[in-house]
């Protein structure tokens, strides 16, 4: 793995002329020499990437994943992030187009984005979360970046550094809304990934799962469907208005009704199978899901059911 630190030495690795300004640059992608070696070339860099790329003869890896560019999009890098470039084969020929805007995080101190810029979800997402651009959308988008590049590549005045802050606004506001538009068309996709998630968590629950490894996270249902978990909890909030951890409590208590409705065993035995150590964090999730204890839900339900309202506890 290479870190490069700052935008100066990222061009002066991939034998590029000197930037226009240490703390940003807008490269055309098809100016950038690739590694021609056999093993992947991996990168930790400092600072905040936006490409816009089609890529044939080569595969981009984001983090663990591997993504195919050839249909071109657009995708987002914060910081520290790892990004490999895995050559292709040696008879097949490397060509890209596009563009690559790096920004260092020093060129953001005492401006507006300095504080907004990490409320974008898609820093997280991973490249096979990359955006995937309309003619008309792309068209927007490259309006914005040459509105940078004509700034960038213009004398540098006390006005420029604004200027090109609020084209970089620009740009993020419209990758969000994009993001949205791609959330509500890609309607089958996401419901093929909310029917894994039904089935991953079934499998889980049913399984000692929750008595060996306690609830299962975040990062490990999502790394489990191979997406980011920012993405993931976007996702659930577009299809069910609900975050990841959210939808994860809802069916752990689903799964402790069943069991308070349908077994005798004692709320501390359904606790312990579900996974908590202790019984009073096991009641106050119930009881915070449910508006009643789960020995309160228990009599609740017995007594609907006309079977009396017996502590089994």
């Amino acid at each position: 793995m290479k870190h490069i630190r700052t935008i100066s030495e990222f061009h002066r690795f991939r034998e590029l002329e000197k930037p226009e300004h240490p703390m940003i640059s807008l490269i055309d992608v098809a100016s950038v020499r690739q590694s021609d070696g056999e093993e992947p070339t991996a990168l930790l860099l400092d600072f905040y990437v936006i490409a816009m790329k089609k890529v044939s003869g080569a595969q981009m890896k984001y983090g663990q994943q591997q993504f195919d560019f050839d249909e071109g999009l657009m995708s987002f890098m914060a910081p520290n992030q790892v990004f490999t470039v895995v050559p292709g084969k040696k008879d097949e020929e490397f060509k890209q187009s596009g563009w690559v805007l790096n920004i260092h995080p020093e060129f953001l101190w005492n401006t507006s984005l300095a504080a907004t810029i990490k409320q974008y979800d898609f820093w997280d997402y991973s490249l096979n979360e990359a955006l995937f651009l309309s003619e008309k959308e792309e068209a927007i988008i490259n309006q914005i970046i040459q509105n940078i590049q004509q700034e960038y590549r213009s004398n540098i005045d006390r006005f420029s550094k604004q200027i090109i802050i609020s084209q970089i606004e620009s740009l993020l506001s419209y990758a969000d809304r994009f993001y949205h538009r791609q959330f509500i068309i890609r309607e089958k996709s996401n419901h093929q990934i909310l029917d894994r998630l039904e089935k991953l968590l079934d499998e889980y629950f049913s399984s000692d799962g929750l008595i060996n490894k306690g609830l299962p996270s975040v990062g490990f249902i999502a790394g489990s469907l191979n997406i980011s978990p920012k993405y993931l909890s976007r996702l659930l909030k577009m299809l069910i208005g609900q975050n990841t951890q959210q939808y994860i409590h809802e069916k752990l208590i689903a799964k402790a009704k069943e069991k308070l409705s349908a077994t005798d065993l004692s709320v501390s035995e359904i606790a312990y199978q579900l996974g908590f150590e202790h019984l009073q964090s096991f009641s106050k999730l119930f009881k915070i899901k449910t508006k009643l204890s789960p020995l309160e839900f228990r009599q609740s339900f017995n007594f609907k059911s006309g079977m009396g309202d017996k502590d089994l506890n």
